[in-house]
């Protein structure tokens, strides 16, 4: 994995290479700082980053 990130959102939509659009989206980073939790409207997420799918999925505890 290139970074330690979790991403949570609504899915918008996605294509045949699984880039995907999401919105009301959370990213949880882990740095060697601690935690870092950014809020974003909407992101279109390369296919190539994502690892996993979780639907209903609620992100880590925080």
């Amino acid at each position: 994995m290139k970074t330690d990130k979790e991403i949570v959102g609504t899915l918008l939509g996605f294509d045949d290479f699984v880039n995907m659009v999401l919105e009301d989206v959370t990213e949880f980073e882990i740095t060697p700082e601690g935690r870092r939790i950014t809020k974003l409207d909407q992101i279109l997420l390369n296919g190539n980053n994502i690892t996993m799918l979780i639907p209903g999925g609620e992100g880590p505890e925080v």
